[in-house]
């Protein structure tokens, strides 16, 4: 009897084919394609649906280590590290191992041994740790999550997050080039003094080292009662894009597919441009007003026709004749159909005029002791 191949990849096949995309979803409970660089989200099902997340829950842990500053330090592992449950990197009590080379092990085996030593040494405890933990996801706006641990065990009823939460860490996460190093290494080896082998690690992650040409990193997952989740990254062009599934019985699929998708369909776009703008009728204006930033945003073809952008300007004072001008005399808005995306200050060019001398500061110039 011949295999049946999972709904998400005929519905490509499908697309390829026909140019019309098929109806059909992701196998996961929750799924979320985000964009990195605006945080747009491209696809979302149940995207707030608050649900166990396993061993996802590493990359928070991950994030906080390499923040710490503390990734060249020597960590002694303890005896609780060494027994938790779970997948483990085989750690030994009381050896001494870089924080640098526990991250490796956290994000490329998942061990949960890592994760509890990293607490322990960065939170001066487990639930210090914890603690930190929170935190920062407060700091980054996850709204509806909540860290009982550094390594996403089912030891804790309380222990959940959303897709949409994931991809908001995710996204921060990215931002760090060490975190961006480690999550997409497909192989890292570990020295071991007390070892007749270094330990070598080698990514879990099949999208990375295996399935997906475009993918750069991310992180696995899996407990009885969470189930398959899986957080990825992946880069097309200049198009960054994430991907979170939780429960998802097809996740690699999953991802390919959504990735499939965004790439097809969006592309980033220069919607304003740093530098001078032509804002507002009045002469004033004319060659003194900037913008200082661009604004990149994914867009469809369909949609790159629906972007406006509108101008607010302050009115020209007659005090501003005399150089009085403040920084910002406007904003730039930019909606997409009636979405309001963003709102710019813009600049005016407030190059004061150099002062004539005093007749004083012009005299002082010629006395001997001057």
């Amino acid at each position: 009897m011949k295999k049946k191949l999972p709904i998400a990849i005929l519905a490509f096949l499908l697309f390829l084919a026909t140019g019309t995309p098929a109806a059909a979803e992701p196998s996961a409970a929750s799924a979320v394609l985000m964009e990195q660089q605006s945080g747009r989200v491209l696809y979302a099902k149940n995207p707030h649906a608050v649900m166990r997340i396993a061993s996802i829950t590493k990359i928070m842990t991950a994030i906080i280590a390499i923040e710490s500053d503390k990734l060249d330090e020597k960590v002694k592992v303890s005896e609780r590290a060494v027994h938790t449950e779970g997948s483990s990197v085989y750690l030994k009590k009381r050896e001494k191992i870089p924080l640098e080379d526990l991250v490796y092990g956290l994000m490329l085996r998942s061990g949960n041994d890592a994760a509890v030593a990293i607490a322990e040494h960065v939170g001066g405890s487990l639930e210090g740790f914890v603690y930190l933990m929170n935190e920062k996801a407060k700091e980054i706006g996850m709204k509806h999550t909540y860290f009982a641990n550094p390594h996403g065990l089912d030891d804790s009823e309380k222990h959940r997050s959303t897709a949409y939460d994931m991809a908001l860490l995710t996204r921060y996460a990215m931002k760090n080039a060490e975190y961006r190093k480690i999550s997409g290494t497909e192989v890292y080896r570990s020295p071991d003094p007390d070892g007749e082998w270094d330990r070598i690690w080698y990514n879990k992650n099949r999208l990375l080292t295996e399935k997906y040409k475009y993918c750069t990193g991310g992180k696995t997952g899996y407990t009885k009662k969470a189930k398959r989740t899986l957080v990825t990254t992946a880069t097309k062009g200049d198009l960054d894009l994430i991907a979170v599934t939780l429960n998802a019985p097809d996740d690699w699929n999953d991802h390919i597919y959504l990735y499939e998708q965004g790439f097809l369909k969006y592309d980033p776009k220069i919607i304003l441009q740093k530098g001078e703008v032509k804002a507002g009728n009045h002469p004033f204006y004319k060659g003194n007003i900037y913008l200082k930033r661009d604004v990149v945003y994914p867009l469809t073809k369909k949609e790159e026709k629906q972007v406006a952008i509108r101008f607010h300007m302050l009115k020209p004072k007659k005090q501003w004749q005399n150089g009085e001008v403040p920084p910002v005399v406007g904003q730039a808005e930019v909606y997409l159909k009636k979405e309001k995306l963003y709102s710019l200050p813009v600049y005016y060019k407030n190059e004061q005029k150099k002062q004539e001398p005093s007749i004083w500061e012009k005299w002082k110039e010629w006395l001997p002791w001057s």
